[in-house]
C-alpha cells in the first residue's frame, strides 16, 4: 500500500497504516535530524513506510505516535506493544545493533563512546548556525563566528585522526550523523547577504572531508539540491513553510 507523498497536518484523516510488521519512519522532508534516520534505512536497506508530517501544524493523531510531536520517530510494529522510538541517535543506535550490517558504530566500547561523544559535540554547531541556516532575520550578529568555532572542533579532530573518514578509512556514524548539515550549509551561499561559504583554509580538512562523503552511494540516494533547501528556507520567513517541494527531490 502506498502512502500519500504528503505532509500531513492539522485536521487531516490519519492514514491507513498497514499491519504488516514494516517499520514506520515518521518524517519531515527537510529535517536533517530526520535526514541522520534516511540514512540508515537506506544503507542497511531496511524496509519502511515513509509518512511525514507538518511540524508547524501538526496533525492530531500524531502524538499517538510521538508524544512530544517530534521527528524522527520509528515505530516498532513487528514487536507486541508497537513501541515507538524517538531522538536521531537513540534510533540510530538501535537500527545499528537490529541490523548489523554494515555495522556503523565502532565495535570497541570506548571508541564507541568516543564517537558519541563528538556527536554530541555536534550540538554547539547547530545551534549556532540554525537562526543563520533558517533564514531567521533575527539571527545574532555572531552566528556565524560562533558556528565557525564550534565547528573548529571538528577540524581538529579529522587532523587528529589522521583518516579521510571520521570513522577511519571507510564511512561511519560519525560522518552520517553530522552530514545532513553540511548537506545544508552550501544553502546559505545562496540565502545570506554575504553569500557565506566556508573558509577553505580554515576548513581545509573537513571540505575535503565534505566532498568525499557527498560521493558516497547512500548520501546521494537521501540528497536534496541545494536549492531546495534554500527554497524551502525561504518558505519559512514568509510564515508559510513549503514542506512539500521536498518531493520534488528523491526522497
Amino acid at each position: 500500500m502506498a502512502l500519500p507523498l504528503q505532509h500531513f497536518k492539522r485536521g487531516s484523516t490519519k492514514p491507513e497504516l498497514p499491519e504488516d510488521g514494516i517499520l514506520r519512519y515518521f518524517s519531515m522532508g527537510f529535517c536533517p535530524f530526520s535526514h541522520r534516520v534516511h540514512l540508515l534505512l537506506t544503507l542497511k536497506k531496511i524496509p519502511h513506510h515513509k509518512i511525514y508530517i507538518d511540524l508547524i501544524e501538526k496533525p492530531e493523531w500524531y502524538k499517538d505516535y510521538s508524544p512530544l510531536g517530534k521527528v524522527p520517530a520509528l515505530q516498532l510494529t513487528h514487536l507486541e506493544d508497537q513501541p515507538t522510538l524517538v531522538e536521531s541517535l537513540v534510533i540510530a543506535e538501535y537500527l545499528d545493533e537490529e541490523y548489523p550490517s554494515p555495522r556503523l558504530f565502532p565495535t570497541d566500547p570506548l571508541q564507541k563512546a568516543l564517537d558519541k561523544i563528538l556527536i554530541e559535540r555536534f550540538a554547539p554547531v547547530v545551534s549556532a548556525v540554525y537562526p543563520v541556516l533558517t533564514c531567521n532575520p533575527n539571527a545574532p550578529a555572531d552566528a556565524l563566528k560562533k558556528f565557525e568555532n564550534a565547528l573548529d572542533v571538528f577540524e581538529q579532530e579529522l587532523a587528529k585522526r589522521g583518516t579521510p573518514y571520521f570513522a577511519g578509512q571507510t564511512i561511519g556514524i560519525v560522518d552520517y550523523m553530522i552530514w545532513p548539515w553540511f548537506e545544508r550549509f552550501p544553502s546559505m551561499k545562496i540565502n545570506t547577504e554575504q553569500k557565506y561559504e566556508l573558509d577553505a583554509k580554515r576548513f581545509a580538512k573537513l571540505l575535503k572531508w565534505r566532498d568525499l562523503v557527498a560521493q558516497d552511494e547512500t548520501v546521494r540516494k537521501t540528497a536534496l539540491d541545494v536549492q531546495l533547501h534554500a527554497e524551502f528556507q525561504k518558505s519559512k520567513t514568509l510564515g508559510k513553510p513549503q514542506y512539500d517541494i521536498a518531493f520534488k527531490g528523491h526522497l
